[in-house]
């Protein structure tokens, strides 16, 4: 199996490498972005949408015609079938594939950046956090994954796409769904598949595989990119299997500065010979991973800022995003401004106009009338909703100033900032603020039959 990206042409058998088309189907080529064994990648323009696409399509010979297309109709058909099915951001999106083309093609995600392989050379590894960090990302995406009933079976670097801005890696995003199995499927399915020095085991053998065999293969690319090598090397497939399966890998403290017994536990616990010595489920593992981050048990370097991982897990622990689904946490860790407010800041004052409203991360504010004060409010509430919600200018008026009383961190949007969140994020925010006024109604009604109960 290739280990980049298809494409394919409608047009007849592709053109000889080196040699650009002007189009594919309904698609502007502007660039070759790769070439695999079986494969070719370009990045097309679509007019109709506005965007960039990367278009993968296969390559073709006129000797091998037949075989190639015998080997394109067993893996086009898996990552054909998932196109519009999968919407995570730490995925490619699959926008279109046309399979009655007389070669087939994909259409996906155009993603700015290279591929994980660029940092597993021993001269351009990332630092220990942010690997910590890439494995985690990776890991809540192919949870999602596995949740829609598909095991990805070729989780390598190659696979994995890093989302760059000058020069720094800030996103990464899982690709190359040809070699999935999707566990609810009725058809025959491949087995067997991958890339030998990131498969477990029981993948090697043909066993039934579960998320472990993933995790295994997650465990093995987050050991190269910390170590600059896989975790077993040999010159032939015979001898890998070999050491896959009797070996055990080279301890990651003995390879890199810096790599704390704690690290080096959690990648070499994943990749355990046996799937029940290893994390059970992707959850677990991804825990496990930002826990490294929580518990400073990961050298902190030059990414000193508060990492997304740690954000992602902030969220989930707060009231006002108990009904999010990952996906739309995800939304909020990249849309939304994050603050932190020393003690004594002003976050509102009273007759202010505004339609910001900031939720409560972490820390205290207090809000007072007339000079008293008449609420204290903590992690998981929100403030200002009222003057954001308010239907005309004269009502976006606070009408209390509110303090910080504790040093907070604040999580704030704007109508602007709101508007860039799907459909259902939005809706999720207007169910969390009208939880947020029933409960303030509540806690209202009562101070009115229990004067005394008053702070």
């Amino acid at each position: 199996m290739s280990d980049t990206v298809f494409n394919a042409d409608s047009s007849g058998l592709a053109e000889p490498a080196g040699e650009l088309p002007s189009t594919i189907g309904k698609y502007t080529v502007l660039e070759r972005l790769g070439d695999g064994a079986t494969s070719e990648v370009f990045r097309a323009h679509d007019d109709f949408n506005k965007r960039d696409v990367a278009i993968k399509r296969l390559r073709l010979s006129s000797e091998t015609a037949a075989v190639d297309a015998h080997f394109w109709s067993r893996f086009f058909a898996a990552e054909a079938a998932l196109v519009g099915r999968l919407n995570h951001p730490n995925v490619v999106q699959l926008y279109e594939a046309f399979s009655d083309a007389q070669v087939p093609y994909l259409v996906m995600e155009c993603v700015p950046g290279v591929t994980l392989r660029e940092f597993c050379r021993p001269d351009k590894l990332l630092p220990l956090e942010q690997v910590v960090e890439i494995g985690f990302k990776c890991a809540m995406a192919l949870g999602y994954v596995y949740r829609q009933g598909l095991i990805h079976r070729d989780v390598k670097p190659a696979n994995i796409l890093a989302v760059l801005q000058d020069g720094e890696v800030i996103d990464v995003k899982l690709s190359d769904f040809g070699s999935v199995l999707n566990t609810n499927s009725d058809r025959t399915q491949i087995h067997r598949v991958g890339s030998l020095a990131y498969m477990s085991p029981e993948q090697i053998e043909g066993n039934t595989l579960d998320c472990r065999t993933d995790i295994y293969a997650l465990a093995a690319v987050l050991y190269h990119l910390i170590s600059g090598r896989a975790p077993f090397d040999a010159q032939t497939q015979v001898a890998l299997m070999n050491q896959i399966f009797h070996n055990e890998p080279p301890p990651l403290t003995t390879l890199r500065e810096g790599v704390t017994p704690a690290l080096e536990a959690v990648i070499l616990g994943a990749l355990a010979k046996k799937q029940d010595d290893r994390p059970q489920d992707w959850e677990s593992f991804a825990q496990s991973l930002s826990g490294l981050i929580v518990n400073h048990q990961v050298p902190r370097g030059r990414l000193q800022k508060v990492l997304d991982s740690e954000r992602f897990n902030l969220l989930r622990s707060l009231d006002f995003f108990s009904d999010f689904d990952d996906v739309e946490l995800w939304e909020v860790v990249h849309r939304a401004k994050w603050q932190r407010l020393h003690y004594g800041h002003r976050v509102y004052r009273r007759g202010q106009e505004g339609d910001t409203f900031h939720i409560i991360a972490q820390g205290e504010v207090e809000v007072f009338r007339d000079g008293q004060r008449v609420a204290r409010l903590g992690a998981g509430t929100s403030v200002g909703e009222m003057a954001y919600l308010a239907p005309s200018p004269d009502l976006r008026r606070h009408s209390a100033d509110i303090i910080v009383s504790e040093p907070c961190t604040t999580i704030s949007f704007t109508p602007e900032t709101l508007k860039q969140l799907s459909a259902e994020s939005r809706m999720r925010f207007d169910k969390a603020f009208i939880q947020v006024l029933v409960r303030r109604l509540h806690a209202a009604h009562e101070t009115l039959a229990h004067p005394r109960r008053v702070l």
